[in-house]
């Protein structure tokens, strides 16, 4: 059995809706049996339960995470129960959404509460799918009309979607759908990153990669749309020919594990499947681990950049450069690069800027 979930989150009047029946339909043909999650603070807010009911906000706040993560719980244990050999569980909105409502003493306090660690919180999604709300460059189709619990005006409704956008970044697998194009073409690239990682008909990764100036940390550190991760990537004996390695992902001494296994197709795309390890199951992989590669150890920025998600690692063993990553949806997609980020040259395809290269580079300065 293999049960993935996922998150579709959004601005207000983003098109959630109509890619909750899209999702249906299309993942229903590659058979699987599909669960939705329903979004809860529309279930709360439109039952009676609001931020302007409850004694204060974060009284609100704490009611709405447990709820939703009950709910989830719930779906998940009746997914295991299921005879379907592939499930999918939409989740109508994640709990960290609810953080773009908060401020950060009350999501402190909800994070304390509870017993989780953002991280954790963040990155019990398989994947999170952005759909930019229509009042970010398609604001003749926004509306209030459709959803009780909406009141948002066009420019709150921006503001929101940058909040949650920042919400997200940091997690291993975010997509950002916006609204170039009309709005079946906007579903239309849904399906296909939803496809990307699901692995219809197999799990690509495409991207380009660029060495860079040694980027200016300060400047990071401000940005509301970028989080710093750090990693630790360990590099086992080969698999079947195939490239595997598992890593430490987190921050503030939390993290989750996981397990990779690569095979290239082209320089700019490969095949990869990924899955989710417990710390147990990661250590004992520890056991399998190449031991004529070095660790690669390294900070990664997250960066949200338009509707593109960047990241930037940045390794000990240097002090003038970096590596940036933009994962594409197709080898011809467009891209954009933040002017703060001084481009060295694309290095996709020289083999000695790959990880799995610099765990064996004898002399990593001199690259």
């Amino acid at each position: 059995m293999s049960v993935t979930k996922i998150v579709i989150t959004g601005g207000p009047c983003a098109g959630k809706t109509t890619a909750m029946s899209w999702i249906q339909n299309n993942f229903a043909k590659l058979g699987y049996t599909v669960l939705f999650v329903s979004e809860t603070a529309t279930e709360l807010i439109t039952g009676g339960v609001a931020p302007w009911t409850c004694g204060t906000n974060l009284d609100y706040q704490m009611c709405q995470m447990k709820l939703q993560m009950e709910k989830e719980a719930v779906y998940e244990r009746a997914a295991a129960s299921m005879p379907s050999e592939k499930i999918l569980i939409v989740c109508d909105r994640g709990t960290i959404d609810n953080r773009a409502y908060m401020t950060d003493e009350e999501f402190g306090s909800v994070l304390s509460a509870i017993g989780i660690s953002e991280v954790e919180l963040r990155d019990r999604y398989d994947g999170v799918f952005h759909l930019v709300t229509a009042a970010k460059g398609a604001q003749q189709f926004y509306t209030t009309a459709n959803n009780a619990a909406r009141t948002e005006s066009v420019e709150q409704a921006a503001a929101l979607d940058d909040r949650l956008i920042a919400a997200w970044t940091g997690h291993p697998h975010l997509r950002i759908i916006d609204n170039s194009g009309d709005f079946e073409k906007k579903l239309e690239r849904l399906m296909a990153e939803m496809r990307a990682l699901l692995g219809e008909p197999q799990p690509m990764e495409i991207e380009r990669k660029f060495l860079i100036e040694y980027p200016d940390i300060a400047w990071l550190d401000s940005l509301p749309n970028c989080q710093r991760v750090e990693i630790i990537q360990t590099y086992l004996l080969p698999e079947d020919g195939m490239e595997a390695r598992i890593r430490q992902r987190g921050a503030h001494g939390h993290y989750i594990y996981t397990k990779t296994v690569k095979k290239a197709l082209t320089g700019m795309t490969r095949v990869e499947i990924e899955s989710r390890l417990s710390q147990e199951e990661y250590l004992a992989l520890m056991m399998n681990a190449d031991t004529t590669r070095r660790q690669i150890r390294k900070t990664r920025y997250c960066l949200t950049h338009g509707s593109q998600y960047l990241e930037i690692d940045v390794y000990p063993f240097w002090t003038d450069r970096a590596i940036l990553e933009i994962e594409l949806s197709d080898e011809q997609e467009a891209i954009s690069i933040p002017q703060e980020l001084r481009v060295i040259r694309e290095v996709t395809e020289d083999p000695r800027y790959k990880n799995a290269a610099l765990a064996c580079a004898p002399d990593l300065a001199a690259l």
